[in-house]
């Protein structure tokens, strides 16, 4: 059970929490979203709740959320760049099918 990052994305987190000033890493989780069912939700973790799962990737911390660990678990997040777009691309392999703009996902 894990969810990783590339070094691209690893670097980009620890350049963010830096300029940021504080964190101690990404918490990765999913909300009920869109037209598929699931979206992914990022943000930075402050703290460590209770139950959260903990993992490390090229010195990051990654914090995930028991429940959303179910959907995610295996995805390895990069962080790409294609011309004037930037972001985190998720390569989760318990996706079955997204909708059409991406912006969500079902695991059926």
């Amino acid at each position: 059970m894990a969810v990783t990052l590339t070094s691209n994305a690893a670097s980009h987190v620890q350049r963010s929490l830096s300029k940021r000033g504080k964190g101690l890493g990404l918490r990765v989780g999913v909300r009920t979203s869109g037209c598929s069912g699931l979206a992914y939700k990022l943000e930075f973790a402050d703290q460590v709740n209770p139950g959260d799962l903990e993992f490390e990737s090229h010195g990051v911390k990654v914090l995930v959320d028991p429940k959303s660990l179910q959907f995610i678990d295996g995805t390895e997040l990069d962080y790409t760049r294609e011309g004037l777009n930037e972001g985190f691309k998720f390569r989760n392999p318990k996706v079955k099918d997204e909708c059409g703009c991406g912006e969500s996902f079902n695991v059926a």
